[in-house]
Parts: structure tokens; sequence; C-alpha cells
């Protein structure tokens, strides 16, 4: 998070110096050129700042999109979870003791993994955790499905919910993997900058500078860039996904 801070403070200053430097360069091309000065650069202008923009909106678009499905699928892995747990009830009661045991220390290694974000070895380890767990579960639900006590049909009502139980923990990790190419970063913050440099560059024509305006342009820039690397990364900045990991502790409280 204070690297990302530290990014847009440095990003505010550049976006001034380029529009200051932009500025001058225009007051330079007005002294020598007063009756060409702004004449053909309305086009050039406008596509930057249009395609400046769309590359915002694509970019803050799927930022959003992929940020709403990351909390969605903490509550889909949760109900995953809750149904398998519930058909334990279908185990011999013998077996029930020991299974819940291990959905209990399952559900606390998910939780968390989680939690130790940003130290991505201890996630790693955790994560190695879970999937231990899981193949446990996993065993142990086909030794106790073959239980003579165990109600009839308990393997296949139990498999199917252990199975969606387990695949959603990689569409999970898939899901916090994804994000735009680098490069995409890298062209929006270009974009910005020769933005401010045009946008310094038509102000020559004022014998004042507005630092109102310059400010406004210097601060907003690096705001919106902000706020799409905090969705990009919502465990790490202001914009949280934290809270939807409530529904997972509910779980876990239901299962003392």
């Amino acid at each position: 998070m204070i690297g990302s801070v530290a990014l847009a403070l440095g990003m505010f200053l550049a976006m001034f110096i380029f529009m200051e430097v932009g500025r001058r360069v225009g007051i330079s091309r007005l002294k020598n050129d007063p009756e060409g000065f702004q004449k053909g650069i309305g086009t050039v202008e406008g596509a930057i700042f249009g395609l400046l923009g769309l590359l915002i909106a694509f970019t803050f678009s799927g930022a959003a999109s992929r940020f709403e499905d990351r909390r969605w699928l903490i509550t889909e892995e949760t109900n995953n979870i809750g149904t398998a747990y519930l058909r334990i009830g279908l185990l011999a009661t013998e077996d029930q003791p020991k299974m819940k045991a291990l959905f209990r220390e399952y559900l606390d290694s998910r939780i968390a993994t989680y939690k130790k974000v940003p130290d991505m070895a201890a996630v790693k380890a955790e994560y190695n955790n879970s999937v231990r767990l899981q193949q446990e579960i996993w065993d142990f639900s086909l030794v106790a499905g073959k239980n003579p006590n165990a109600m009839p049909d308990a393997i296949k009502l139990m498999t199917p919910s252990l199975n969606d139980m387990i695949d959603i923990t990689t569409t999970r990790l898939i899901a916090v993997e994804t994000h735009p190419p680098i490069i995409i970063f890298g062209m929006l913050t270009v974009l910005s900058l020769i933005s401010a440099l045009l946008a310094g560059f038509g102000m020559a024509g004022s014998k004042n500078r507005s630092l109102l305006h310059m400010v406004a342009f210097a601060v907003m820039m690096p705001m919106i860039i902000y706020v799409i690397m905090d969705l990009e990364y919502p465990r790490l900045g202001f914009i949280r996904i934290d809270q939807a990991d409530h529904v997972m502790m509910e779980l876990r409280e239901s299962m003392n």
C-alpha cells in the first residue's frame, strides 16, 4: 500500500512537471509563431485524449469486473464447503466427528491463506496445507462411505460436493493471479504524461498559469490509476475484499 501511495505521488509530480514543460514549450512556440500556434494541433490532442479516456474506461471496467468476480467466488466457495459439510450427516455416526474435525481444520486453512497476503511465501505454504487437507478429506470420505452404517449412496452424494469444494480453490487462485499485462499500465502512464504535456501546451495562450487546473489534472489522473490498481489488488490497498471473508468466518463459527 505504501508503495502504491508513493507511486501515485511520483505520478502527480511527473504530471505537474510535464504540464509545466508543455506550457513553456507552448510559450516559446507562441512567441515564434503567434498566428500558427494552435493550428493543426486540435486533431492530435483530440485523438490522444480520446485514446486515454478509452484506455481508462476499459482498464477500470475490467478491474471492477474482476473485483466482483473475486468477491463472488468467496461466497461460492463458502456455499460449496457448507454443502459438503452438511452431507457429513450421510456418514456413519462413528465417522462423523473425524470428518467434521478435518473440515474445521480445512476451513481454518482456507481463511488463513488469504489473511497472510502480502506474505506470498506464507500464502503458498498455507495453500499447500489446504491441498493436503483436501486429499485427507477425500481419502477419508471414500473409506467412510463404504462403512455399512453409512446412508445408502453416501459416496455418490458426498463426492460431487467434495469435488466442487476442491475445484473452486483452483478457480479462486487463477482469479487472484489474473491481471492485465503490465504493458497496459505502462501505456496508461505514458498516455497520461503525454496528455499532461499537451494540456500544458494548450495553457500557453494564457498570461498566467492556472494552478487550479494544473493541480486538478495532476491529481485526478494518478488517483484514477491508483483506484484501478487497488481494484486489481484488493487485499493490499484501501479498497478491500476482506469484508467478503465474513461469510467464511460465519460458516466456521457454525461448525463449532
